[in-house]
């Protein structure tokens, strides 16, 4: 009995992991074909289309775009988030808990309406629609995830090592660089991390908030807005490759740092 629960619940997580990668499997795969339409039978392999995808100027721009983007936003979002954790954590303030619903709000609100409520805002103050306004709005959406991170990161113990510094002379500003801030960097490598993925995937937002200068899932779309080829395809193949680096890249920083700290 033991062995058939052991056997049902080992088919149950590949059924699973089955549905959830074959998608992926299936676009890599047909990424290769030799052929002009990316569907069965795999008439064999050929890397012309990753060739065509590099040799592409707009979509190489579209790709420094999206990292450009990513990075920046999430490194803004990061220390926002961290700076917000801080001060929730360490003082005392009038109606904090409804603040912090207040913050972690966005989280919880379809991106198209975020997206939607700063196109308007934009376009009343009259800002021009650019990368910036795309990275905005990346940190309007990613900022309340650093927050949470961090913020359930900060515990009593950190408070106390916070205060024997201040009694050692310390200043506020060197507490949170110098103290608060290493004590924090699993926490804050994940949340950045994490903000970096969703951004690089990010697709409302950027399609809203962009004009000419556009991030590589926009770019992506109006690709398929002419048909599917093989080349979408291998696109999509180094979108989900450069992701999986991003979380290779969390897993090894926050492993490493939550290993020297304990």
């Amino acid at each position: 009995m033991r062995h058939l629960s052991t056997a049902l619940a080992t088919l149950y997580a590949g059924l699973i992991y089955l549905f959830i990668f074959l998608p992926v499997v299936v676009l890599v795969l047909f990424s290769f074909q030799d052929g002009t339409l990316p569907v069965p039978p795999l008439n064999g392999l050929t890397l012309r289309w990753y060739q065509a995808i590099f040799a592409d100027g707009k979509l190489m721009a579209a790709l420094g775009n999206s990292l450009i983007v990513a990075v920046i936003s999430s490194a803004v979002s990061c220390v926002l988030g961290f700076l917000a954790a801080y001060a929730f954590a360490r003082h005392t303030l009038r109606g904090s808990g409804f603040l912090r619903g207040v913050l972690v709000a966005p989280m919880t609100v379809s991106t198209l309406i975020i997206a939607l409520g700063l196109l308007s805002m934009l376009n009343v103050t009259g800002v021009r629609l650019s990368l910036w306004t795309v990275g905005i709005g990346h940190v309007v959406i990613n900022m309340p995830l650093c927050f949470a991170i961090i913020y359930a990161s900060m515990g009593g113990h950190q408070a106390n090592i916070e205060r024997a510094a201040r009694d050692l002379g310390a200043r506020d500003w060197q507490v949170i660089l110098l103290v608060t801030a290493p004590m924090l960097m699993p926490s804050i490598l994940a949340a950045f991390f994490l903000s970096v993925t969703f951004s690089w995937d990010e697709f409302i937002v950027a399609f809203l908030l962009s004009r000419f200068d556009v991030t590589l899932p926009v770019e992506i779309f109006s690709l398929l807005r002419s048909g599917l080829d093989p080349k979408t395809n291998a696109i999509g193949s180094v979108v989900f490759l450069v992701s999986i680096a991003f979380l290779v890249a969390m897993e090894i920083a926050v492993f490493r740092k939550s290993g020297r700290s304990s």
